[in-house]
């Protein structure tokens, strides 16, 4: 049913609801899907909770990831992906849009909006994406005293700690950092940007029994690992970021080439989502049950030929 139904809605605050998926046995697998429509489709494959990611938000606004969106761009994000499919979402929350006190607005904000979790990373702006080379970090303290802002200021969001020191400050310096943040408040962390099986089992050795979460991105330090391959070498969480994004942008790429190449889109029909499908995921015709006055669409077979 469409989410205006109040009846349809969850009872439980996004948070509990994140938080009862990972009591589960297996890894929580956590597809990208920054739009309302990413979430339904995301929704309609099976998968129970979806994450946010500043990457992906930032492209779409045609902007590169350094930390240049603003928390209400972000509380829009996440506010249609929560109207749209209802689920748990982890949210990408930079390095906490400022200091202590930026942090819990923003925890609150992100709760308000519907977001079930946050990670927050110890990068100083403007931030890299992990897997790019300069990252400057901020200290441990600051970031511990971000962590604990948020632990304060959260009603239900989980906090995942981000750290990307591997890079720049070594294996003992980031497991040094991680227990840091979990003293602060941390319900979680996140190792960014390791770059082998061998990073990633020493790291889950080196913090038994501590939630931890696994980076899939492409094109970037971390090796191709299945969902399946990252619960055995000790993960409870896995995020494809942009993957979404990037199918989605080849296939645009490729449509305007098209259009300027034939002065037509006929050649793409094959590559198209059609209508059906597309009300199909958004449940156009549940909108239309709910108003008498609208007379149920008849989708048009296929598209005329002259």
């Amino acid at each position: 049913m469409p989410y205006i139904v109040a009846d349809d809605l969850p009872d439980a605050p996004a948070g509990i609801r994140f938080r009862k998926l990972l009591e589960r046995p297996g890894i929580l697998r956590l597809p990208g899907a920054h739009t309302g429509i990413a979430a339904l489709m995301a929704k309609n494959a099976g998968f129970e909770a979806v994450y946010v990611s500043g990457a992906a938000m930032s492209a779409t606004m045609g902007l590169p990831d350094l930390g240049m969106i603003t928390l209400d761009e972000v509380a829009f994000y996440i506010r249609q992906v929560s109207r749209a499919a209802g689920l748990p979402m982890l949210v990408d929350g930079d390095t906490g849009f400022g200091e202590a006190l930026n942090v819990m607005h923003m925890v609150r904000t992100y709760e308000d909006n519907g977001a079930a979790a946050v990670h927050i990373e110890d990068q100083l702006l403007p931030k890299k994406c992990g897997h790019l080379n300069d990252k400057k970090l901020a200290s441990a303290d600051d970031m511990a005293a971000k962590v604990a802002a948020a632990r304060k200021a959260r009603r239900h969001l989980y906090i995942i700690a981000r750290t990307d020191a591997v890079a720049s400050e070594g294996m003992d310096a980031a497991v040094d950092r991680a227990k840091r943040y979990l003293a602060a408040g941390a319900d979680a962390i996140f190792p960014e940007a390791l770059s082998s099986e061998e990073m990633f089992r020493e790291f889950a050795r080196r913090l038994p029994g501590v939630p931890l979460l696994a980076n899939m991105t492409e094109f970037g330090r971390t090796p191709f690992f299945t969902a399946d391959e990252f619960e055995a070498m000790g993960y409870r969480m896995v995020i494809w970021p942009v993957s979404h994004m990037r199918v989605a942008n080849k296939a645009m790429e490729e449509l305007y080439a098209t259009l300027a190449r034939e002065g037509s889109a006929k050649s793409m029909l094959p590559r198209m989502q059609t209508r059906a499908e597309l009300y199909r995921h958004i449940d156009y015709h549940a909108y239309e049950a709910l108003d008498a006055t609208l007379v149920k669409t008849v989708v048009p077979v296929a598209t005329p030929e002259r």
